[in-house]
């Protein structure tokens, strides 16, 4: 497990098996310990459907940990969803005005962890089919607004366009740096080693090196006079967008 998404993968997968009591994981690690009654091998089966590339490793007696603080932590990935889901909006509109592919691509990032968040905090209290039917619409808005950013790119790589205006794009990346750096500090605060809030680090500071290309770039495009920083960075975050798109997609089936 690399990422919050193959996590939502196996929690779908495991929904409804009425043997397994709680899943531990350590995403840094690529380690799930599953806490199950009966035998283990209709779960194991389960889980190599998914094409993770698992491995089983062993067996043994044991209780599931006591729960953590579920209110504080759902608290916290509601800032973190709401600091996301703003920068979003602010990031798109910004882009669109100062003509930076970079900005744009960087705003359905957040968008990308928002819809991972949102998922997270929708599947409490409801129903599977529910939570993947909205994992497949997310994924495919996700997934349009990629290719459409790709288009994009690829449009003003051959054709004549404005350079994008470096301001915008170092000042606006700056303040998401900093939406992002109060959301790893939130989400530290928990000190939890609990899945949802690994990946939240993961997704977090995924999205602070992010922000740091983007600033580069504004950087490269004021010293260079050129459009291709933009483009470069934005074709890439795209990448990782698209990326994202695909394994929420995942989710749904």
């Amino acid at each position: 497990m690399d990422c919050p998404s193959e996590e939502q993968m196996i929690r779908m997968k495991l929904d409804g098996f009425k043997q397994v009591k709680y899943l531990d994981f350590d995403i840094p690690n690529r380690k799930l310990e599953v806490y199950h009654t009966d035998d283990v091998d209709e779960i194991s089966k389960a889980i190599g459907q998914l094409g993770l590339g698992d491995s089983f490793k062993d067996t043994v007696d044991a209780e599931p940990p006591v729960g953590k603080d579920e209110k504080k932590q759902r608290k916290i990935l509601w800032w973190v969803l709401g600091i996301n889901l703003g920068f979003f909006v602010v990031e798109m509109a910004t882009g669109w005005i100062s003509g930076s592919m970079g900005l744009i691509a960087d705003s359905l990032d957040m968008l990308a962890d928002s819809i991972v968040y949102g998922l997270s905090l929708f599947a409490i209290g409801g129903g599977i089919t529910r939570k993947k039917k909205v994992a497949g619409i997310s994924g495919y808005f996700q997934m349009g607004l990629a290719l459409l950013g790709f288009v994009e790119v690829l449009r003003r790589f051959f054709t004549e366009s404005e350079t994008p205006l470096f301001q915008w794009m170092i000042v606006i990346s700056i303040f998401a740096l900093i939406g992002n750096l109060i959301s790893l500090w939130l989400i530290n605060k928990t000190d939890s080693k609990e899945a949802h809030m690994q990946a939240s680090v993961i997704f977090t500071s995924n999205d602070i090196i992010v922000n740091g290309g983007v600033i580069l770039a504004g950087v490269l495009v004021y010293f260079l006079d050129s459009k291709w920083p933009d483009l470069v960075i934005g074709g890439i975050v795209f990448a990782i967008v698209m990326r994202g798109a695909l394994r929420i997609l995942k989710l749904s089936k």
